[in-house]
Formats: C-alpha cells, sequence, structure tokens
C-alpha cells in the first residue's frame, strides 16, 4: 500500500470540501476554490473532517494514481487554508525585475525586455532594493500553477555554472564549475 496514499488528510476549520458524482473533487476555502478530476476508480471519502483516498485494487497503476491524488487534493486543502509562496532571485550586474498589475517585466542582460503576463490567481511582487539582488515573489492557491510559472521565468535565464548568474529560488545552491586554468 501506497504510504502518502494511506495517509488522512484533516481538514481545518474554514475550508469545505466536496465530491461531485462525476468525480471532481472541489475545495473551497478563504484564499480560494480550487477543482480537481479524479480517476473514476479512485474513491475519496470524507468523514469528521478527514479526508481518505481508497484505491480499488494493489495494481500498480492504481498504487500510483493512489498516492497521486491524495498528494493533489492535500495541496488543495492547504493552498486555500494557508497558500504558497514562491521567491526567486535575480543574480548578474543589471538585471532588473518590475510589475505592473500581473504585468512581470525583466532585464535579464538580452537585447530586450522580457514582458510575461501572469495568471491572475497568482499575487506577484518585484522588490529591488540597492546592493542586493532582486527578488521576485509569487503567491497563490494553486501549488501546480505557482510552479509553472516559477520554472516558465527561471527558463528566461537558467543559472550558469561558472559565473552563478541567472534566475534562481531564494537559497538554492548553484553548484560552480572552475573555468579555464591558463597554461604555465
Amino acid at each position: 500500500m501506497s504510504r502518502i496514499g494511506k495517509a488522512p488528510i484533516s481538514i481545518p476549520s474554514g475550508v469545505n470540501v466536496t465530491v461531485a458524482n462525476d468525480n471532481v473533487v472541489s475545495v473551497k476555502g478563504p484564499l480560494g476554490q480550487l477543482q480537481q478530476v479524479i480517476h473514476p476508480e479512485i474513491k475519496i471519502n470524507i468523514e469528521d473532517n478527514v479526508i481518505t483516498v481508497v484505491r480499488p485494487n494493489d495494481s500498480k497503476e492504481m498504487s500510483s494514481l493512489h498516492g497521486l491524488y491524495r498528494s493533489l487534493v492535500a495541496n488543495m486543502v492547504e493552498g486555500v487554508s494557508q497558500g504558497f509562496k514562491k521567491q526567486l532571485e535575480l543574480v548578474g550586474v543589471g538585471y532588473r525585475a518590475t510589475n505592473t498589475g500581473q504585468l512581470l517585466e525583466l532585464s535579464l542582460g538580452y537585447s530586450h525586455v522580457i514582458q510575461l503576463m501572469l495568471p491572475s490567481e497568482i499575487k506577484v511582487e518585484a522588490v529591488t532594493d540597492r546592493k542586493s539582488n532582486p527578488i521576485i515573489t509569487l503567491e497563490t492557491a494553486d501549488k501546480q500553477l505557482l510552479g509553472q510559472v516559477c520554472a516558465k521565468i527561471r527558463s528566461f535565464r537558467t543559472p550558469e555554472p561558472y559565473k552563478g548568474k541567472g534566475v534562481r529560488f531564494v537559497g538554492e545552491v548553484v553548484r560552480r564549475k572552475a573555468g579555464k586554468s591558463a597554461k604555465v
């Protein structure tokens, strides 16, 4: 049995979870509402503010789906109650980030400014202080959407191993390489 799949999910106060008969799980809380379609053979049971995910048999496919859907439902419950937050740091000379509403403008050493329109579910804040790297803070209730947007922003200039320049997560350690050594 999946260790992740059999773990129960407790529902915090202020969060409402419903399962429709067409296997759509809806989670509503103070930070928003999320929905997820569940595989027809996986069952979601809600009793006494605890959600359990049950699979019909022990096949390899059902075992993997068991853990997957339990994680997705747990992330939805956590997202609408507490939310998710990621911070990206721009490391490099002249790298800047500004936002006006949902439009994020990045200056990452290219000949042009990169403009990215973010989904309305994400709250964005770009902070540039003197003597420190610009930091982009993204907050939302949807963990999957947050990861996709962070990966998109990071793909514009991934951290390179020689000087460490690029877009990275705050606290991420970039493995550095030695450059060329001069011939003696």
